[in-house]
């Protein structure tokens, strides 16, 4: 009141008189648009956008008859739209076959199967996977891989570029491996495990470096058939499978058309060098047994690793040093 009545206190009285409706209105305003932004995040409390659409294959009852507590802590944990993501996993972890369904006890502290009740389980479970897929930022492959990793993998990966690749999970694994003095650490192919149990397409599935078409269905039919034994002269799941009858039958099932043999496959194949190959290239060896020029064919994963059906069984191999590096011919790409 003092600062009103000092100088023209009549002019100052009406623009606060006129002004007040204009202010009022505005701060309306500003409440209405706080209120509705405050519904907006109400409603979309879910992590990861719901751009998650995969649909699961090959599931056990085992697992799906937990559909229920799935989606229920899901739900409550805020990551519904990855169900089926979770599923998948579950079907790696243990398909069904342990009471510690999603083997979530490692997750809170405890020795392994220890939980012995299998929705509490999935709700220890989930609540692991929601804090790897949050510190993942909703990138599904990073979060699997942390999962069976631990969230150190996040860290780690942060450091190299921020994107999973293959390459970092299994410098990843070797690193820890010798820093825990151990053979091995974690299975580094764990997302490609998963992958088996999904289908769909979404930015979240396809290739993280680059790869031919129908790579990611090529490798889910391959991978069914890992461990089991190199079979001679076998082409499709009912005999077995040798080199290039697994190539022949997974490419089969990507609409890719081969012919049986690993000779015939690598006269299909336009020659291309290693720097150019991406996952779902062939390539070809010479020399494995007495023969023809081309022996042996794998299907190239990346990383300087292939996929394929070899004296040992139905595996991963490294191209880059050893046997294999001494026999390789030459990479392939299929001929449109």
């Amino acid at each position: 009141m003092t600062v009103l009545s000092k100088t023209k206190p009549k002019t100052k009285l009406w623009i606060l008189i006129c002004s007040t409706p204009v202010i009022l209105f505005f701060l309306l305003g500003v409440a209405a648009v706080m209120l509705i932004s405050g519904e907006h995040d109400i409603g979309n409390d879910e992590i990861g956008g719901g751009d998650g659409e995969f649909e699961t294959i090959g599931i056990a009852p085992e697992v799906e008859r937990f559909r229920f507590a799935f989606e229920k802590y899901a739900r409550q944990e805020g990551v519904y739209d990855q169900v089926n993501v979770i599923m998948a996993l579950t079907m790696q972890e243990s398909g069904g076959r342990s009471l510690d369904i999603m083997q979530s006890s490692e997750s809170i502290g405890l020795p392994p199967n220890t939980i012995t009740d299998p929705e509490y389980s999935i709700e220890v479970g989930i609540k692991h996977f929601k804090k790897v897929f949050k510190e993942a930022g909703g990138d599904v492959r990073l979060a699997l891989q942390s999962y069976n990793f631990g969230s150190g993998f996040i860290g780690y990966v942060k450091k190299h570029g921020g994107k999973y690749t293959k390459k970092l999970a299994l410098d990843f694994s070797r690193l820890q491996a010798i820093k825990m003095g151990w053979k091995s650490y974690g299975d580094p192919s764990y997302v490609d495990h998963v992958m088996r149990y999904l289908k769909g397409s979404n930015k979240d599935v396809k290739p993280v470096d680059g790869a031919i078409d129908g790579y990611e269905n090529i490798m889910k039919e391959a991978l069914k058939y890992e461990g089991q034994p190199y079979v001679w002269g076998g082409s499709n799941p009912k005999s077995g499978f040798d080199c290039s009858g697994l190539v022949q039958w997974s490419y089969a099932k990507a609409g890719i058309t081969l012919p049986r043999t690993a000779q015939e496959q690598h006269g299909a194949t336009k020659k291309i060098s290693e720097k150019q190959a991406v996952p779902g290239d062939l390539v070809f060896f010479g020399g494995t047994y007495e023969g023809k020029a081309i022996t042996h064919v794998g299907i190239y994963v990346g990383e300087g690793r292939m996929f394929n059906s070899n004296d040992s069984g139905i595996q991963y191999s490294d191209l880059k040093s050893g046997y294999w590096r001494n026999h390789l011919v030459s990479f392939g790409r299929i001929k449109n």
